[in-house]
């Protein structure tokens, strides 16, 4: 089990005192600049019955994980994407809009963003399925 202690790290400190982040506050500024990103249909907590679990906006710090070392931190990411994004394309805008938003808004420097991406969302391209017409239906394992 995790203390208090583990979870919040010194950023600085001075004579007039010393300022800390919970893991949860980077987590949560990682979890909300990710989902912000074109192209991603949440965060996943992790596979579920072989099947990623799509968590959306309603928690933003599952499927992040954040590591501290003293003045710098490293996040990992599991999203799920998509149909038809560029998953490159998507996964390097997260890493650098989680990097801008993580050092801009706390003064750490981000070492690294690992993306692990869980799975695609189907629903879009059932959708533009329905639209056409067809009754062909895209079986989710």
């Amino acid at each position: 089990m995790m203390s208090e202690k583990d979870m919040e790290f010194a950023i600085q400190e001075e004579q007039s005192g010393k300022v800390t982040f919970n893991t949860d506050v980077i987590a949560t500024i990682a979890g909300l600049a990710t989902v912000e990103v074109p192209g991603v249909a949440g965060m996943s907590g992790g596979i579920v019955s072989g099947m990623a679990e799509l968590l959306g906006r309603r928690n933003l710090t599952k499927g992040v994980k954040v590591a501290i070392n003293e003045q710098e931190c490293e996040v990992d990411l599991n999203i799920v994407v998509t149909y038809g994004v560029k998953i490159p394309e998507v996964t390097a805008k997260i890493q650098g809009d989680v990097k801008s938003s993580i050092e801009t808004m706390t003064g750490l420097t981000v070492k690294s963003v690992d993306i692990h991406v869980q799975g695609v969302d189907l629903e879009k391209k059932k959708e533009d399925q329905s639209v056409e017409g067809d009754s062909v239906q895209i079986p989710v394992q």
